[in-house]
């Protein structure tokens, strides 16, 4: 197939995905990242300096994913985010969150040896202007809100349980949102799970605790938080209580992706008030754990049951808010 003919499908995809979101009534949507490889490597598909075999990323089924390595500098993007916003903005009739990989799952495109004429120093400070660049023109083009994806959180303690390079990759995420006003940085928001693909993650044995400390000490705005596949969503709770910050709005997981069953709204409702009696209503909002499929050769899951969960999600938040009181 043609270069051409496959944009059409990426764009046909895109549109019936805006289609079928909004009609589950969801007050935000995305588009689903029907035009990426995948929600990390988007950026660096492609690139003549890249190569496939890089560090390897075990799931607990035993599927591995490998992500790039960088083989020589300079270092810069491929395709930036603010263009799916754009192709999703053509369909979209309410307002658009775009997702974009992480600073700190970007910086292990750099191999532990080193790259002859190209020190780490430069390409972290390549990295960083490529990611602001990119961030700024999704608000500047009308982002409802931008989302990192922090999928590497509890994969880091896994690595290193020392916790180094999770306080590492911390402070490099900050180094990038620190370079955005008060304003733009609640606009901005993270978002946190244990992997998720083909309905597997690669770090769902990490404690909830041991990253939460951490994880709120980003200068983002808005956390998007695994939650509903957490056996004991209480606990998370009181921890999420305890080390948030005032200023800092909680979207609590409510649907679990991996599990093939669809939740009633009934269920849903449940979560909510349950997310209601540890987090402020003004900071409280609800999403799903994770992306449905975010590798596009993940077929684990249908469009019809991430969209029914969706569905229901928007459904019990709307009980939820009923009960609580809230227009």
């Amino acid at each position: 197939m043609s270069q051409q003919e496959l944009e059409r499908l990426y764009d046909s995809a895109v549109r019936d995905t805006i289609q079928r979101f909004e009609a589950t009534g969801s007050p935000v949507i995305t588009d689903g990242e029907q035009g990426k490889q995948s929600f990390a490597t988007y950026s660096v598909h492609k690139l003549k300096n890249v190569s496939p075999n890089g560090i390897p990323i075990l799931f607990a089924d035993g599927h591995v994913r490998n992500f790039p390595r960088l083989t020589s500098g300079p270092f810069r993007y491929g395709t930036s985010a603010d263009v799916y916003l754009e192709m999703a903005q053509r369909y979209a009739h309410v307002p658009v969150k775009q997702a974009v990989v992480s600073a700190s799952a970007l910086s292990l495109l750099y191999p532990q040896s080193g790259i002859r004429g190209y020190p780490r120093q430069d390409f972290l400070d390549a990295l960083l202007l490529e990611q602001e660049g990119e961030i700024r023109r999704c608000l500047q083009k009308g982002a409802h809100a931008v989302q990192i994806d922090f999928t590497e959180g509890r994969l880091s303690i896994k690595l290193d349980p020392t916790r180094r390079l999770l306080e590492s990759f911390i402070d490099l995420n900050n180094l990038l949102i620190e370079r955005f006003s008060a304003d733009e940085r609640k606009r901005i928001g993270v978002h946190s799970c244990p992997g998720g693909d083909r309905r597997s993650g690669h770090s769902a044995e990490i404690d909830y605790a041991e990253l939460l400390p951490s994880l709120f000490r980003l200068r983002a705005g808005i956390f998007y938080l695994q939650l509903a596949s957490e056996p004991d969503r209480k606990r998370v709770l009181k921890m999420v209580r305890e080390h948030s910050k005032p200023e800092q709005r909680i979207f609590v997981g409510v649907t679990d992706t991996f599990d093939p069953r669809v939740e009633t709204p009934d269920e849903v409702r449940d979560r909510v008030l349950e997310a209601a009696e540890y987090i402020p209503l003004d900071r409280l909002g609800t999403t799903d754990d994770c992306g449905f499929a975010p590798f596009s050769d993940d077929t684990s899951r249908s469009r019809e049951v991430a969209f029914a969960k969706i569905r229901s999600r928007v459904m019990g938040t709307a009980l939820a808010a009923d009960m609580l009181g809230i227009n």
